[in-house]
């Protein structure tokens, strides 16, 4: 396991004005409207060859599991998806 994935990831910079980040755990962050602060999904930040990607997820009730929407090179593009899904 690389030193990468053992340390705990900083905060992605997004910069959109309408939402922000929330630690929800090591590697995931609960992407929130600023003013209503709901969770409009999941940002995980993962590690590959060529460097950070960025999941979107939404966390399906019913199963209480993650679904990915996708996997981006940019935080500002996950929470993009997020918005417009």
């Amino acid at each position: 396991m690389t030193s990468a994935l053992r340390t705990p990831s900083l905060q992605p910079n997004i910069d959109s004005p309408r939402e922000h980040l929330v630690r929800a755990s090591d590697r995931l962050w609960r992407v929130v409207e600023n003013g209503t602060e709901r969770i409009i999904g999941h940002l995980r930040v993962m590690s590959a060859d060529e460097g950070l990607r960025y999941r979107a997820e939404r966390l399906h009730r019913p199963t209480s599991t993650f679904r990915p929407v996708g996997d981006f090179w940019r935080a500002d593009d996950a929470v993009q998806s997020l918005r417009n899904g």
